[in-house]
This record gives C-alpha cells, sequence and structure tokens, in this order.
C-alpha cells in the first residue's frame, strides 16, 4: 500500500523518501552546531518544517530571527524588498513569483543581469504575519514565493518569466519536485495587468506548447507579501553545502531536465 512519509513536517513521495532522509541528517547536524552555539546566540529561531531550516537557524545572524515574516520595520513587506520600504518606480520595478522551496527560486533570479534583489516570503494566504512554522502546516493559504526587484531597461518582466517557467514543474498541483502540500503550489502574482497578461500569454503559448501537458500554475493578483525570516533570506549563500544537499536530494534538477531538456537551467 501506498502512503506518504512525513519528513520534518513536510509530506513526502515513498520513492522520495531518500531526500527526507538527507534532511533528517541534516537537521541532525545542525542541532549538533546549534547545541554548541546556544549559550551565546540564545535560543534557536524557529525553523518551521523546511528542509534543513535548523541549518539555516544555525548560520543566522547572531542574536536570533523574528518569529514571523515581518520585516524589521514592523510592517509588511508589502511591495517592499527591506526595511528601507523603496517603491516601484520607472528604475525599479517589482515580481512575485512561488515555485516551491524560495531558496531555489531565489537563487536562480538573482543569477540573471538586471535583478537588483530578490527576497524571499510568503504571499497568497489569509493569515496576517505568517511564521514559516504557520505556512509550513499548510492552513494559512500562503505559499513560498519570491518578490524580484528589477531594472527594466535591463531585464523585462516577460524575460524573468522565461526563467521562472523554466525553473519550476507547471504540470503538478500542490508540490513542487519533493516537497508536497499548498505552501508550494506555483503561481504568478501579477501587480498589474501588463503582467497579467505576459503571464497567460506565455504560459498559453510557451509552456503548454513547448510541454504538451495540462498546466496548473495559477495566475492571480498580488494582495501582500511577508518577508521571511532572515535565515531563510540568500540561503544558498549563507549554507552553500547543505542548500546542493537539499538541492540534489529533492531532484529538482533531474526533473527541470525531464522537463524543458536542453531549454532547463544549469544546476
Amino acid at each position: 500500500m501506498t502512503s506518504e512519509v512525513l519528513r520534518c513536517g513536510h509530506r513526502v513521495a515513498p520513492a522520495e523518501s531518500g531526500a527526507g532522509s538527507v534532511r533528517v541528517l541534516l537537521i541532525v547536524a545542525a542541532m549538533a552546531l546549534a547545541a554548541a552555539s546556544c549559550s551565546a546566540a540564545g535560543p534557536p529561531a524557529d525553523t518551521g518544517g523546511h528542509p534543513a531550516a535548523a541549518g539555516a537557524a544555525a548560520v543566522a545572524t547572531e542574536g536570533g530571527e523574528p518569529e514571523s515574516g515581518q520585516p524589521a520595520s514592523g510592517q509588511p513587506a508589502s511591495d517592499q524588498p527591506a526595511s528601507d520600504q523603496p517603491v516601484a518606480d520607472a528604475q525599479r520595478l517589482v515580481a512575485t513569483f512561488a515555485g516551491g522551496c524560495f531558496w531555489c527560486v531565489e537563487a536562480a533570479f538573482e543569477k540573471v543581469p538586471g535583478v537588483l534583489e530578490v527576497v524571499s516570503g510568503y504571499t497568497g494566504g489569509s493569515v496576517e504575519d505568517p511564521s514559516y512554522r504557520e505556512v509550513s502546516s499548510g492552513r494559512t493559504g500562503h505559499v513560498e514565493a519570491v518578490q524580484v526587484w528589477f531594472d527594466p531597461e535591463r531585464v523585462s518582466f516577460e524575460d524573468l518569466l522565461a526563467v521562472y517557467w523554466r525553473n519550476i514543474d507547471p504540470t503538478t498541483k500542490d508540490r513542487q519536485f519533493c516537497d508536497f502540500g499548498s505552501q508550494y503550489r506555483t503561481a504568478v502574482f501579477y501587480h498589474d495587468d501588463g503582467q497579467r497578461r505576459a503571464a497567460e500569454r506565455t504560459r498559453d503559448e510557451l509552456v503548454a506548447a513547448t510541454l504538451d501537458q495540462p498546466i496548473v500554475t495559477e495566475i492571480l493578483p498580488f494582495t501582500g507579501f511577508y518577508r521571511a525570516e532572515e535565515y531563510h533570506q540568500d540561503f544558498y549563500k549563507k549554507s552553500p553545502v547543505r542548500y546542493e544537499q537539499y538541492r540534489r536530494a529533492c531532484g529538482r534538477d533531474q526533473r527541470l531536465r525531464q522537463l524543458w531538456g536542453g531549454q532547463a537551467p544549469a544546476p
């Protein structure tokens, strides 16, 4: 009988339970690091159930992290990527994408010339100021997402869509690779009608035609964004070994190659 395996607060398909085993090892290692530094750093951050999240907490900045998606300024991140709260203008526009684990999506967009900043966070739900643990429960309606701030003179929203589509599996509902749950559903959250039309056009003309499969990625109006805890920001830079272990075990790059062939992004 087929059943789901619960790993670190996530539902993992039986065939992918090896990925969950790697996550367990990562968390055990991180717990040892946390125990060694506990007296100096204070109580550990709320790591929720994310794969290797305890490893992220181990590399968090000194003094611990906030237990919610609210930025240090005390206001929801909304259209603001940082505590100085810049606003979108002719030189700086914003796009919001959900593509599964935000560690991986953030890493993909930060490679793009013209992208100014990428922020991991939560959007799409009804709960205000959610913590990672709350989002991981799948009961907030939120998804893991990124806000991409970009210079429209150097990169267009359509260019960002091309990156986005080829870094996700748009054919699976409430799942991305080894991560299960509605918090991992894929979506483009448009900020204006031009973004909506571009997302719909590329979905229908490019993605569906290329993959020849039903596309389940949602295209929804943007309603607000909460910045994730600091230990999630730039996780692939802060903890590259743990990040690569998670990415390999999750089978992300293998599945992208299956879907997109030569169009798949380089790992």
